[in-house]
């Protein structure tokens, strides 16, 4: 095993959190290693006055990063998961799924307790069309207004008023130990979370042979399956992550998963949703098998309506 090893990172202040949370978790099972940071700016990091459905385009957050990847300036990525495209460059793999925190979404307000308390017309803060649907289909009174920007950025906004409440991934929270005076954690069932989301993705080069047994001491393998699933319900729609589809896997015993996913007209007048289990070996498959049932249900009318801009 090589003594040096080089991360690369988005410098967002959650980015910078998981990179040094997976230094930890390395430093832990090889205490001689000298790990440091390479910092990169993406594009997505760039773009901040434009909603990310607008911008285009898949891998917006790790595009920069691979590149350092695959000329050598790093030797892994820590991503998050959800941000990964479906299928990466030649020469790069996903080495490594670790232990996933809390998938589902949080409710946040100054003085509201849930989405249900929320007065006719309220202004709800998110930049995300599968957040933004669930929430039109649930309460079409709303005023859904932009969101970008990191999570610190997001909750500040919430605090100087902008909007009544905002829904963020209850994993950011987690991580950076953030909160508002009133927290209610969606239940992943009623309110489906991004595909991947609150899990990790280690990318490395494929023949990078003497990282991949270190790598194997943070797999989590029930976190993989899940992700495999998710993933392979967002592969199966040919899904970027601005688009309102959404995924979560569970293992209700150690051979299988189950799969809900969900496509919806991003004014949430339409939701279509899904549900298939089968052996845990198969999860991609079975991701790839719920997504046609949901393109043949009227998935496919919904997502060519909203590709077409970019064709």
């Amino acid at each position: 095993m090589r003594d040096t090893l080089v991360i690369a990172t988005r410098g967002s202040r959650l980015a910078l959190w998981q990179a040094e949370y997976i230094k930890s978790r390395l430093l832990a099972l090889q205490p001689g290693l000298d790990i440091s940071l390479n910092v990169i700016k993406t594009r997505g990091d760039v773009i901040l006055d434009v909603p990310l459905s607008k911008v285009g385009g898949k891998g917006l957050f790790v595009k920069e990063i691979e590149e350092a990847l695959l000329d050598g300036r790093a030797d892994l990525a820590v991503h998050s998961i959800k941000d990964v495209p479906m299928f990466l460059p030649d020469g790069l793999i996903l080495g490594c799924v670790p232990q996933r925190e809390a998938c589902s979404d949080c409710f946040l307000s100054m003085s509201y307790e849930s989405l249900a308390d929320l007065p006719q017309g309220a202004r709800v803060g998110t930049s995300s069309l599968r957040r933004q649907a669930q929430l039109l289909a649930s309460r079409p009174d709303l005023q859904i207004l932009s969101l970008r920007g990191n999570v610190d950025t997001r909750l500040r906004r919430l605090q100087e008023g902008h909007y009544d409440a905002i829904i963020l991934a209850s994993a950011g929270l987690a991580r950076l130990g953030l909160s508002a005076p009133k927290m209610q954690p969606l239940d992943p069932h009623d309110f489906v979370p991004a595909v991947g989301q609150g899990a990790l993705g280690i990318e490395c080069r494929d023949d990078d042979y003497d990282l991949f047994g270190v790598l194997a001491l943070l797999e989590d393998s029930a976190t993989r399956v899940c992700v495999e699933a998710e993933r392979g319900f967002l592969a199966g729609l040919e899904g970027g992550c601005q688009v309102p589809i959404a995924g979560h896997a569970r293992l209700p015993d150690a051979e299988t998963v189950r799969l809900d996913g969900l496509v919806a007209e991003v004014d949430g007048s339409l939701i279509l949703r899904g549900e298939k289990s089968g052996p845990a070996s198969e999860a991609r498959h079975l991701g790839q098998e719920l997504a046609r049932d949901l393109l043949d249900k009227g998935g496919r009318a919904i997502l060519e309506k909203l590709y077409q801009p970019h064709h």
